[in-house]
């Protein structure tokens, strides 16, 4: 049996932010064959010479980023499928309750569909397609981008069946993790799980409706009728989570150990309002966000972490923006939206480690001595991923205000330290993108399929069996367990732009497919790191094009670079 993930994916809520340090994990083995690199010792100087050599290469990662959206699809695959190891799968999804749940995202390496981290994950597509959209179409990924936020959203107004009703999850996490399958093969539970009037989710269908506002953004353009279909769901679940108001983990128990909301539903629903705010433009929307403030912790937490679970960062970053970029109904509610401000930088500035005070909780995010952010120990790289996009979105939001003001630089002043321009933010970003892509003391990438070297016995179930396309002969429940799950040998199947949990505290590693706490990959570790990806591939280009002293080399292998030096 695969142990449950309670730990893994469970954050803890603001007190527990706040308040707790949390154990260290134990020091990882040594190496373990196959070309994988766990826990070894590496001179600084070693690593510095493979830094050297080694140029990162963004618009690579953006690529495989959105590619490994393709292999956590569930539902009846497109022709364009580009990860030809996955087949069909789910496709009885919904029919026990008569209705269509076909579709959506598997979370990580199970097969459970859980609703709350699915649309925290498209919410942070969307987010980074309409704040770097050119950098996506600069980069050719656009059109991706697009299929991985639409295979989401589909899958959310097929589950959103009534005005308060939505279907919060396919499977349950105990039965899935007695057994290890391909989906193609999958013989669990398929039992859905609803919300409704009287079994609120408020914070689901909070995240939810904040996922369809930030989509019906990015669809405004290309395709009116969807992003008008979007908005009318995320308006009715918005309306939905606040008039019924209660936390989904109470009325579905089977979520408690894998994704229980920790931090309750008021960040969801300041979320959402923030976000359909954005979409619409109405003034109910901020009002509302602005009343709620204080009732709901929005301008009462500080957090030193942003995540599937825990909003309040993202929600303070989306009210400073307002103000940074001078949004006329923002100024009549000015007062309020300066104490979201303030506590948007103090999550900055614990991640550039200029607050006063300690470590995590108390003041400043820890770091490696890699310079690894450090949270918690159980997939710590969701906390990298959405912490380098918020310094890589708010860096933007500090530039445009500067170019706009016409008074100098825009800058974040913290506690400790130096003010921090806006380059400060995004070297950051690019520190914490670098180490997941291999500048870290291991020399190892924890995106998988990345470079020369990366984890290659990652604990999810697809990528460890062999493809059904090639051996379509049934595996079942407990056979996966017996010839797959215990084999040291590297999965056959390569799961391409998946980001692992990472690496602990002291940068120690254990490629090891019972080792989940650190090789399971999640949606939420990838989605956040589609637009800094972008961003930095773009700025990276720019900067290739200054070192050939600005020419623009037509109809050579640069015709990327050259397209932003026009």
């Amino acid at each position: 049996m695969t142990p449950g993930r309670a730990g893994r994916t469970r954050t803890a809520g603001p007190r527990a932010a706040l308040l707790l340090l949390l154990p260290l994990l134990l020091a990882s083995s040594s190496h373990s064959g196959g070309g994988a690199v766990v826990g070894a010792a590496v001179t600084s100087s070693s690593w510095e010479e493979e830094e050297a050599e080694a140029a990162v290469d963004y618009g690579a990662a953006l690529s495989k980023s959105l590619l490994y959206f393709e292999a956590q699809r569930s539902g009846r695959l497109p022709h364009g499928q580009r990860v030809a190891w996955r087949g069909h799968s789910g496709l009885t999804d919904g029919l026990q309750q008569g209705v269509d749940l076909v579709g959506g995202y598997y979370d990580a390496g199970d097969h459970v569909k859980f609703g709350l981290p699915m649309a925290f994950t498209v919410t942070m597509l969307a987010w980074g397609a309409i704040d770097f959209a050119d950098d996506v179409r600069a980069a050719g990924e656009w059109g991706h981008a697009l299929e991985a936020i639409k295979w989401g959203t589909d899958y959310f107004v097929k589950a959103h069946t009534e005005p308060f009703v939505y279907w919060a999850e396919v499977g349950d996490g105990d039965t899935d993790h007695y057994c290890w399958q391909r989906p193609e093969d999958m013989t669990t539970s398929r039992q859905a799980y609803r919300i409704d009037k009287d079994n609120p989710g408020s914070d689901l269908a909070g995240e939810t409706a904040a996922a369809l506002a930030a989509a019906s953004i990015v669809f405004r353009r290309s395709n009116p009728h969807y992003a008008h279909l979007l908005l009318h769901h995320a308006q009715q679940l918005f309306e939905f989570g606040d008039r019924h108001r209660g936390a989904y983990d109470s009325s579905i128990a089977e979520v408690r150990s894998y994704y229980a909301s920790v931090s309750g539903y008021r960040d969801e629903l300041l979320w959402a309002a923030l976000w359909l705010h954005r979409a619409t433009g109405r003034a109910d929307y901020l009002r509302y966000a602005a009343d709620k403030a204080e009732e709901f912790g929005g301008v009462g937490w500080a957090m030193t972490e942003f995540s599937w679970d825990v909003k309040y960062a993202g929600v303070q970053v989306l009210a400073a923006k307002l103000l940074l970029e001078g949004d006329p109904e923002a100024q009549r509610h000015r007062a309020v939206l300066e104490q979201y401000k303030a506590k948007a930088e103090h999550y900055l500035c614990a991640c550039l480690g200029r607050n006063a005070g300690g470590g995590n909780g108390t003041g400043n995010v820890e770091r490696s001595p890699g310079g690894m952010l450090y949270v918690r120990q159980w997939n710590n790289l969701q906390y990298v991923s959405s912490a380098a996009f918020l310094l890589t979105a708010y860096s933007s939001y500090l530039s445009s205000a500067s170019a706009s003001g016409g008074g100098g630089a825009t800058l974040l002043r913290c506690p400790a330290g130096p003010p921090a321009a806006p380059s400060d933010l995004l070297a950051l970003a690019r520190s914490q993108a670098d180490y997941i892509l291999g500048r870290n003391p291991l020399r190892l990438s924890y995106m998988v399929g990345y470079g020369r070297r990366y984890p290659v016995r990652v604990h999810h179930r697809g990528a460890s069996i062999v493809a059904h396309k090639a051996n379509s002969r049934f595996i079942g429940c407990m056979q996966g367990f017996d010839d797959w799950f215990g084999r040291g040998r590297a999965n056959p199947n390569v799961l391409a732009g998946a980001i692992v949990g990472g690496p602990n505290c002291r940068d120690e590693f254990r490629d090891d497919r019972g080792n989940y706490m650190q090789t399971e990959a999640c949606t939420y570790n990838t989605a956040p790191m589609v637009g800094v990806f972008a961003r930095l591939h773009r700025l990276a280009a720019t900067e290739a094009a200054a070192a050939d002293g600005g020419r623009c080399r037509r109809g050579t292998a640069d015709d990327e670079a050259a397209e932003y030096c026009r």
